[in-house]
């Protein structure tokens, strides 16, 4: 380490393993790359179940699943000093140089910066994803940023969309925000050694399937790729309320030998899921970055996706095909896609990633 300063970093958030999504596993990566590099990286969370208490993960770290219950999409209940005593405790007895909070739409997160920064401690603030600034619950949620970001010593962004958008929120100067985008380790994210079947087109789709992941747009596209093309077959992995809405498209036109529902995929079996595709659909409504893409041009698939948000910051335009969020501009992609994925070698693919800065 020579003479760099070693940190003691605590990360915040309502959002931590073992939930599943692109938060949870950027807090894990970062924390497991900090530890490598010499910092001492401790977690603090809510109870999810039975999970309560000190635990440790990979690495040495140091896990505190504080016995708060989410009311809300895996939220705590805002208590503004109902955590400070816990909060404390943590920072005093972990010796905390740096406390890391993360998502806009944590309250535990706003809660521990605002307590950290009445205590004299250094706060960072990770902004995640994107927000309007017309709606009732965009209102609120802008106000809350203003007041806890009012005193952050840095804010970090995914992308510049995201950027721009948080700074436009929160009223922070804009150079107290650094553009810092997702990073994937392609060494976990390698295609098959063996090229799939060219007879058969297979499109994955990995996601939340809520309204903000533009579910309702997935039930219009998949029965009409399927009707233009019969050798074309969906695999979707994920989970959430609009799964309803899928199934009950699958069975009323009848592509249960068509279209495969896995229901939620754990992180460690998103590569074989992947490999198994030749195309991968994200049709986000809004997204900050979208790190689901970073990892499937890894494993070597062509990408559709909305263009939305950071997603054109992601990938070179000969590696994604944008459309609007529309199913008609969507399914257009998508014959896009098919007809240029012969051009497609899922090794140079993977290389061409592995090579990002």
């Amino acid at each position: 380490m020579g003479d760099q300063e070693i940190h003691r970093v605590l990360m915040v958030s309502d959002f931590f393993y073992p939930n599943f999504g692109g938060v949870e596993n950027h807090i894990y990566y970062l924390s497991q790359c900090l530890l490598k590099l010499g910092h001492k990286v401790v977690v603090m969370t809510h109870a999810y179940g039975n999970r309560s208490g000190v635990r440790y993960m990979t690495g040495g770290l140091k896990v505190y699943y504080v016995p708060w219950r989410p009311f809300f999409l895996q939220n705590t209940l805002p208590t503004f000093y109902g955590t400070l005593s816990i909060v404390r405790t943590i920072l005093i007895r972990e010796r905390i140089s740096l406390v890391h909070g993360h998502q806009a739409f944590s309250t535990l997160c706003h809660e521990a910066l605002m307590h950290a920064r009445t205590m004299g401690y250094k706060v960072v603030f990770t902004d995640h994803s994107l927000y309007g600034f017309a709606d009732v619950g965009s209102i609120h949620m802008n106000k809350v940023l203003q007041f806890t970001l009012a005193d952050v010593s840095q804010a970090i962004c995914v992308s510049h969309t995201s950027k721009e958008n948080t700074v436009l929120r929160s009223g922070l100067p804009p150079e107290k925000v650094f553009v810092i985008p997702n990073a994937v380790d392609t060494a976990m994210f390698k295609p098959a050694s063996e090229r799939l079947n060219g007879n058969e087109i297979v499109i994955v789709v990995i996601s939340r399937l809520v309204y903000r992941k533009g579910a309702d747009l997935l039930v219009e596209v998949i029965p009409e790729v399927c009707r233009l093309y019969p050798n074309v077959r969906f695999i979707v992995g994920g989970d959430g309320p609009k799964r309803v809405r899928l199934e009950e498209m699958r069975e009323k036109h009848s592509l249960q030998d068509r279209v495969e529902m896995l229901g939620a995929v754990p992180h460690a079996r998103v590569r074989s899921v992947l490999i198994s595709g030749h195309i991968f659909l994200n049709s986000s409504l809004t997204e900050a970055f979208c790190i689901a893409i970073l990892e499937a041009a890894s494993c070597g698939l062509l990408t559709v996706s909305t263009r939305v948000g950071g997603v054109p910051e992601v990938l070179p335009d000969d590696m994604i095909v944008l459309a609007e969020p529309d199913p008609s501009d969507m399914v257009q992609a998508i014959r896009k896609a098919i007809s240029i994925l012969p051009n497609i070698d899922p090794q140079v693919m993977h290389f061409r990633v592995s090579a990002f800065p």
